[in-house]
């Protein structure tokens, strides 16, 4: 969506709520005495800066890590901060911008990262303090990724490291999705981009295995729900309601 964005002239700012700190890597990833929340940030800001993004801003939180773990405790993990603390960090930002449209993740982050329900939480009350007009909710299509999983499945060899994912509590089903964007032009880039956060996805992920048709299918699409929809919206842009 960043370079489907900003492709069209619109200016796209991104911002991130933590900087990875807790993340998992192989062993020997990291060279001796380098930091994680170091190299996590310096990818997020390749990664943006191939996806055009005009600025990238951090609201300053620690990453919580996974749901029930003793890093959720931090002073300063990001799925127990105050919520109208961080979302006046955010407000600030989004005031300076005049922002139109404010992405966040949906009401359970995806899969049920804490930190991405927080930024739910954030982005929504972050909105109504600066008066951002549209809110859209970012989520995966249950369907159209249940559909694909099973087909890659089959096609790549057991070499290829195989996603973790509980579909029952994976993204969205489709019928409750308002907005399905075709971004097909630019799975290059956005190939390129995942590529960048490599402490995340490493070379021999499934993802980046993927010949460049299948890419193409898997995330040539990008869906949100819109905040307050009415019910049976299906709209295939961010802006198009913007007075």
């Amino acid at each position: 969506m960043i370079a489907n964005a900003a492709g069209e002239g619109h200016r796209v700012v991104l911002v991130v709520a933590t900087r990875g700190e807790v993340g998992e890597v192989a062993e020997g990833f990291l060279a001796p005495g380098e930091d994680l929340g170091a190299r996590r940030t310096e990818e997020t800001l390749r990664a943006a800066e191939i996806l055009g993004a005009h600025r990238v801003e951090f609201l300053g939180y620690r990453d919580s890590g996974t749901s029930g773990t003793a890093t959720n405790d931090h002073p300063m993990a990001f799925c127990s901060a105050d919520l109208e603390e961080a979302a006046a960090r955010l407000a600030v930002i989004l005031a300076e911008e005049r922002a139109d449209v404010l992405t966040v993740y949906d009401s359970h982050g995806g899969y049920g990262h804490p930190d991405h329900i927080g930024v739910h939480r954030v982005g929504h009350r972050a909105a109504m303090i600066a008066e951002t007009p549209e809110v859209f909710e970012s989520t995966m299509n249950r369907d159209h990724i249940r559909g694909m999983v099973e087909r890659l499945m089959d096609a790549y060899p057991e070499s290829a490291e195989r996603p973790d994912v509980d579909m029952e509590d994976f993204g969205t089903p489709d019928s409750q999705i308002t907005t399905a964007i075709d971004v097909r032009e630019f799975t290059d880039v956005k190939r390129s981009a995942m590529a960048a956060h490599a402490s995340q996805i490493g070379e021999s992920s499934l993802f980046l295995q993927m010949p460049p048709e299948a890419f193409r299918e898997a995330f040539g699409w990008e869906w949100f729900i819109r905040r307050d929809a009415t019910p049976g919206t299906r709209g295939s842009s961010l802006f198009e309601y913007l007075q």
